[in-house]
């Protein structure tokens, strides 16, 4: 079982670096979209040059071409995320593995004479993919071979050989592995296809069949796993999987409900979004539920704590409001107060069923700088904003109303409410100066973590530093806490540490000691 735990966390982390890619492709998409969108050269006239629409045409439409070949940057990205040394051999291999199994899938096909013609390829399940024709597997593709690239990665980089040998060493061997392996796996994976295929599209119907109960469950899912780290294995495939639709745009064939409205937003001819956009509207606590619950906590708080629970609550709420970055606001109730916690996946969930029940088709998945930036170009009809507002308003009431009585009813220690002999917890001047210290605070959280001898590998995502130790027993939590970690979760032999968004200069720290 802890092996598993270990496998899926490992796993989870390779996915965040394809993960954030995307959000600045989609933020290029509606830059793009802004300045060739002719609705907008309606108020502000200089849009409506023709130099502009053109340039805008290019960055949107370039910008779009990711989403195409989108296996291509899981199968590259993964294995830079599970690689534990030397990366960038490991994001070659990737590439290569990549590569050679669309190759060998369709020569698999051809040899088979189930190759369908250009005009029957979208019916037969095919698709062109780097050129190559193949079955549709989508980021599935990717997924795969980057997983499995990057296990043998890890699992062979380290073989040496002696004398002539030599140069078959280390990364080269792993080729010399990874090469036959992805061969079999095209032929393979032409025949088993289909009928995962089969299965994935009945999944998908079971769940839109559910209708806005199939939403709820989908958010409160999405929620509850944070504390794991396994939340990126809930919404990764509703994103960029068919799990999440599919839809024709433009002429060309998107799957999953991201790539679905990128590609929608630089399409004129779309009048509006679609539907699918509902499995990413998880802003809806971001913007408006964590705000409030923080607002919550800060009128419960006792009245000689209320001015440092304003100042740990307010960055915490506004990180959430602005950019969608939720773990300092979570992580400030949930070690005490797990059952806001629970309360807070459920009302997640509610908040994305009242979307989906109120027909809303804007797009908001992070902070109100990216909701402004992707909606407010395309104009009300294609994308219907305001009504987006509207769940957002009702969701702040709810979680205020709901979060302040909880906390009052159970006497809930949240920030400003602990006992007398408990401080309300701010920067120490230790953490001041290790601030400034790269090589102190390195060393500061290698020691918390058990020391160089416990440590296996480092890497981070967007707000935790993860780690993979010999020896969970002997992390020493105060020691992290010193740093400026808000959370420590331990699950296996990972440990992951929330410090939020300087996290990456916590990891460099750490490296650098290392």
């Amino acid at each position: 079982m802890k092996r598993a735990v270990n496998a899926l966390q490992n796993f989870g982390k390779s996915l965040y670096g394809p993960v954030l890619i995307l959000p600045i492709v989609g933020l290029f998409i509606a830059l793009g979209n802004v300045l060739g969108n002719g609705n907008l050269a309606d108020y502000l006239p200089f849009l409506g040059h023709p130099l502009i629409q053109n340039l805008g045409q290019l960055i949107a439409k370039s910008a779009v071409s990711v989403l195409v070949n989108l296996a291509l940057v899981f199968a590259v990205g993964i294995p830079i995320g599970l690689a534990t040394r030397d990366k960038g051999y490991a994001a070659l291999i990737g590439l290569v593995t990549f590569v050679v199994f669309i190759n060998a899938m369709n020569v698999t096909l051809q040899l088979q004479g189930e190759l369908a013609p250009a005009d029957q390829m979208k019916a037969a399940g095919q698709a062109m993919v780097l050129g190559v024709q193949v079955l549709e597997m989508g980021v599935f593709a990717g997924i795969l071979t980057g997983a499995i690239s990057g296990y043998l990665y890890n699992k062979y980089a380290s073989v040496q050989f002696n004398g002539a040998m030599a140069i078959y060493s280390g990364h080269c061997f792993v080729a010399i592995v990874m090469l036959p392996v992805s061969m079999l796996l095209g032929v393979v994976m032409s025949e088993l296809w289909p009928f995962a295929q089969h299965g994935i599209s009945t999944l998908a119907l079971v769940i839109k069949d559910s209708g806005p109960f199939g939403v709820a469950i989908y958010g409160f899912l999405e929620r509850i796993l944070v504390p794991t780290g396994l939340h990126h294995l809930v919404y990764t495939p509703f994103l960029y999987t068919e799990l999440g639709g599919t839809q024709e745009v433009c002429g060309a064939t998107y799957q999953g409900a991201r790539n679905i409205y990128f590609a929608e937003m630089a399409c004129p001819q779309v009048k509006q979004l679609s539907s699918t956009v509902v499995w990413d509207a998880r802003g809806i606590s971001k913007m408006f539920g964590l705000p409030a619950a923080a607002l919550a906590m800060y009128m419960t708080a006792k009245p000689e704590r209320k001015a440092a629970a304003k100042a740990i609550l307010i960055p915490a709420a506004l990180t959430s409001l602005l950019v969608g970055v939720t773990e300092p606001i979570e992580f400030s109730f949930l070690f005490v107060a797990p059952l806001l916690f629970v309360v807070h996946a459920v009302l997640t969930g509610i908040g994305m069923m009242l979307f989906s029940l109120f027909g809303v088709h804007a797009i908001g998945a992070n902070g109100i700088i990216d909701f402004i930036l992707y909606n407010l170009p395309l104009g009300t009809e294609k994308s219907n904003w305001p009504m987006y507002l509207v769940v957002g308003l009702i969701m702040f009431v709810l979680y205020f109303v709901v979060f302040r009585f909880l906390i009052l009813r159970f006497n809930m220690k949240t920030p400003g409410r602990e006992d007398d002999e408990q401080e309300t917890r701010l920067y120490s001047k230790h953490e001041y100066q290790a601030k400034g210290n790269n090589e102190g605070l390195g060393g500061s959280i290698v020691s918390g973590l058990g020391g160089r001898e416990n440590i296996e590998a480092v890497d981070n995502c967007y707000t935790r530093l993860r780690v993979t130790v010999k020896n969970v027993e002997i992390i020493d939590e105060p020691c992290l806490k010193a740093t400026g970690a808000k959370g420590i979760i331990k699950q296996g032999n990972n440990v992951q540490v929330v410090y939020g968004l300087h996290v990456k200069k916590m990891r460099e720290a750490v490296e650098t000691f290392l």
